[in-house]
């Protein structure tokens, strides 16, 4: 899978290299193209890519942000336990805070995310760099 195209550039991730792509299976991003890419339009910094948990789930859905519930209508097939998911930067932080963050792909997470979170908290949750 290209991370490069015509309208986005190659982007880096929270380390500083290439950003690898998050998920294809479900297909997550601002931009719907598997990858934690950003840009002018994506107000929210959908720029985490997240390893859901059952926590975290029920964490977003109490903050009005259900993920688990299928929406085929925009088709979004709801995200279950173990799928990576590009998260907003706040909502990882705030649930970082709360004590629930999910694990973290580093090398998914675009360096955006870093404008919101801390670099050694993202790291503390890694599961693909120790």
């Amino acid at each position: 899978m290209s991370i490069a195209n015509d309208t986005h550039p190659a982007q880096r991730n929270v380390i500083g290299e290439a950003l690898m792509p998050c998920s294809v299976d479900p297909v997550t991003g601002f931009f719907r193209d598997g990858c934690c890419k950003t840009g002018p339009e994506d107000i929210g910094s959908h720029t985490v890519c997240a390893v859901m948990t059952a926590e975290f789930l029920d964490f977003s859905r109490r903050r009005g942000n259900d993920l688990s519930t299928p929406m085929p209508e925009y088709g979004f097939p709801g995200l279950n336990p173990g799928d990576q998911w590009c998260l907003c930067a706040a909502r990882w932080r705030e649930a970082y805070e709360a004590g629930c963050a999910p694990r973290v792909a580093l090398l998914s997470t675009h360096e955006r995310a870093l404008e919101v979170c801390d670099l050694a908290a993202l790291k503390d949750h890694a599961v693909d760099l120790s």
